[in-house]
């Protein structure tokens, strides 16, 4: 995996890898403490084909899972993609509420996710 280094404090780390890496909530974990001690970074940018599909089910229960993991860790995540193409009204008023807040968000590019996070 290997990184960018972002933001005027430069200090959120945009992720670059071909895998998925957030799978379930122990690689969630993995990943999180690989990217911390690598970059130093506790705001991370991660491409949504880096995320499992299932996560994208709420009925799976996944996406809980794994983003309780970043809060309880007090890490900051921004997931950059499209997510028009998903009907799930659920997952829509999630994504939603996300945005919302500060700790999760899921932004269609890298620089708004910069802005959110900064």
């Amino acid at each position: 995996m290997e990184y960018t280094i972002l933001g005027e404090k430069r200090d959120i780390a945009l992720v670059h890898t071909d895998e998925v890496v957030l799978r379930d909530a122990a690689s969630a974990l993995e990943f999180m403490m690989s990217a911390q001690y690598e970059t130093g970074c506790r705001k991370l940018i991660l491409p949504k084909a880096c995320v499992a599909e299932a996560f994208f089910s709420l009925r799976t229960g996944l996406a809980g899972e794994i983003l309780q993991k970043f809060v309880n860790y007090q890490m900051r995540l921004a997931i950059v993609g499209e997510y028009d193409h998903y009907t799930s009204k659920p997952l829509q008023d999630f994504i939603r509420e996300s945005n919302r807040g500060r700790e999760i968000c899921f932004l269609p590019s890298v620089e708004e996710a910069v802005r959110k996070l900064t």
